[in-house]
This record gives structure tokens, sequence and C-alpha cells, in this order.
């Protein structure tokens, strides 16, 4: 690939300073997201990092459950890239935990410095998922946990990040508009907002399976997290593999000093 330095119109002057990327691929879209690798980081950590998870699925279908279901029954394996949102925080929610929750006029600014990997408008707010964010996860050597929509689902295939990437879908509408109604945080014009979005969500998977790697009916939250172990399989030994290899490398280290 050719060694490119970002122009001041993708990242600020002190980015241009400090760091060189490598320009892989452009992704066609109508923000000025590019895709660029932090070769001093993001790209060291790839060679040994496992693929990212990515979940994509209607508001509502329940993938915050799944997840946290697996990181109970798989602890330590993951790690949560925290998107940034321009939406309020709903109540419980912690700023850098659940998201981190900026202003319009911080969003934009990030999003036009390149700092996202993917960004999105929906229901009149504005998500995004950043590639330190990614970066954070993926030199712990877990598993990156990405909870987007579909709109972001293209971009990551646009620009070819390692990802399992599943699509969760509800049992029915009648029973997603239930779980909507059931959070009791949103008035009836965003449920139906989100009723809407969800259905356009479905058509596509319905349409374009091939955007995703599995679809999965969310109806009993131990038999999705059952399906999704079975696909991350490969990655959780692999991951087991290599701390168990360090451990023993270090305590090899430690019986060589006595």
């Amino acid at each position: 690939p050719t060694r490119y330095v970002a122009p001041v119109s993708c990242v600020t002057e002190r980015h241009v300073a400090e760091r060189t990327w490598t320009l892989t691929t452009t992704v066609a879209c109508s923000s000025p997201l590019l895709y660029w690798k932090h070769t001093n980081s993001f790209m060291g950590a790839a060679a040994a990092a496992p693929r990212c998870l990515v979940l994509a699925g209607p508001s509502g279908v329940g993938k915050g459950t799944v997840l946290a279901r697996l990181s109970q029954v798989l602890p330590d394996v993951f790690g949560f890239s925290v998107s940034h949102t321009t939406r309020a925080p709903r109540p419980g929610e912690c700023d850098g935990r659940e998201y981190h929750f900026v202003t319009e006029e911080e969003f934009q600014r990030a999003r036009a410095e390149g700092r996202f990997l993917e960004t999105a408008s929906v229901h009149g707010q504005w998500y995004g998922t950043s590639w330190e964010a990614i970066e954070r996860v993926r030199r712990t050597g877990r598993i990156c946990v990405l909870d987007i929509d579909v709109q972001g689902v293209r971009s990551i295939r646009a620009a070819k990040l390692p990802a399992l990437v599943v699509f969760l879908r509800p049992p029915s509408m009648a029973e997603l508009e239930r779980r909507l109604r059931g959070r009791g945080t949103e008035d009836e014009a965003k449920i139906q907002r989100r009723l809407e979005t969800a259905a356009e969500e479905l058509r596509i998977a319905h349409e374009e399976p091939s955007l995703f790697d599995a679809i999965i009916e969310n109806q009993d939250l131990e038999e999705t997290c059952a399906q999704l172990r079975k696909l991350l399989d490969e990655e959780v030994q692999a991951l087991r593999g290599v701390r168990e290899a360090g451990a023993a490398s270090a305590a090899q280290r430690t019986s060589g000093k006595h």
C-alpha cells in the first residue's frame, strides 16, 4: 500500500505531526469517512488480534442483553468498542461506558477529522465508531465488540475490517414493539420511528443476506448466545492458546531467574 500522510482536511495538524498512516481503501459514501490504519498500533495489533464481533439489528432486538450474557459466559474474552453519540443519556447510562456522549459540534468535528470508521444518522441523532475505540480493545488481545446498525455494516464491509458480522432479528414485529414499549424510555413518536427503521433493516437483511456472516433470530437468550459461541469458537480457542502460551513463557522466564 502507498505510504500517505493524511492532509489537514482529514485530520488535525497535531495528528499529521504525530502519526503516519497507511491508506488502504477509500470508502465511497457521502461523508468524508476514509479508511485509515494506524501503522504503529492498529496494524501491529491486527496480526495477533482476533476478528471483531459486529452485532447489528433493530433497536430493541436485544443486542445489549445478548452481549451482557456472552460476557458472563465467556469472561475476559470480549472488549467493547464504546461508540460516540449525540443523543442524550438514558436513565442509568454513564458517559464512557454505554456511549461517549458528545455535542453535535464535537461529533461533526471528529467526523471531519476522519476519526470514525463509520457514522450514521439515526432518528435525528448521530452515532459513530471511532478507530481509537477499536484499537484500544484490539491491543488487549480481546475480541472487539461493535454494536452498530445496517448503515455501519456497509462501512465496515467496505473498509474490510476483520470481523464476524451477525444480524439479530426479532421473532416478529409485534414482539419487537413489545420490547420497545417495555423500556419505558421513549414517547410514542420515537417508538414509531424505531419501528419504521426496524422494518427497513429487516427488509435489507432479507434481500441482502450476504451482507452478514450469520442471521440469528433472537427469541431465546440462551439459544442465541449458544449460536454466537459456536460461531466464535475458533477465535475463543485461539485466544486461550495465546494466553496459555504467554503464561508458560512468563513462567519459564521467572524460573530462569532463580
